[in-house]
């Protein structure tokens, strides 16, 4: 996990002009890449901070405006916020958050999802870059596998739109994981 107090550039910047756009504090609950990379310290590139929750609402909307793809702040510093909607996440995730950056910002406190909260979002949609990103945090974490295993049985399954086949997506993963 990174000691440092500020995310390197460009992302300090674009994430201190946000700041600057606030009023009142704000909450982003991030995941992805962004997550993998500057939290956990996987070296690959990202263009944009994953979101799954921008509290308040109030606020959320104002900085979609200006920090989404195509937003003013995408066209300054070519990186971008991205709303996830349709990623499963474990029902408890709020729970295992952790503050990134804290005291970096006035009123923007990042807020990322625990390893195995991460690992379980990619289930899904189980690309490539996906599968590269679990075992990367598989191994600096490292994770334990009942425990990924647990989580996923009684906090994610029941949400997923076909359980039978994120079983075996599951399967997969638990023996890429265990391999050394």
């Amino acid at each position: 996990m990174s000691s440092e107090l500020r995310p390197p550039e460009p992302w300090h910047s674009f994430l201190r002009d946000l700041d600057d756009a606030l009023q009142v504090p704000a909450r982003l609950d991030c995941i992805g890449g962004f997550v993998v990379t500057q939290l956990y310290g996987l070296a690959r590139p990202t263009a944009d901070v994953d979101v799954i929750e921008l509290a308040p609402r109030e606020a959320s909307e104002a900085l979609m405006q200006i920090a989404m793809q195509g937003g003013p702040l995408h066209r300054k510093h070519r990186i971008y916020l991205d709303r996830v909607g349709v990623a499963a996440i474990p029902e408890n995730y709020e729970e295992r958050l952790t503050e990134m950056f804290p005291g970096a910002y006035r009123h923007l406190r990042l807020m990322a999802l625990d390893p195995y909260d991460i690992a379980l979002s990619k289930l899904e949609r189980n690309s490539q870059k996906d599968r590269d990103d679990v075992r990367y945090l598989s191994r600096t974490v490292p994770f334990s596998l009942p425990t990924l295993q647990q989580r996923y049985e009684a906090e994610l399954r029941w949400q997923l739109g076909r359980p039978d086949r994120e079983d075996l997506t599951m399967k997969l993963w638990m023996e890429m994981l265990a391999e050394k």
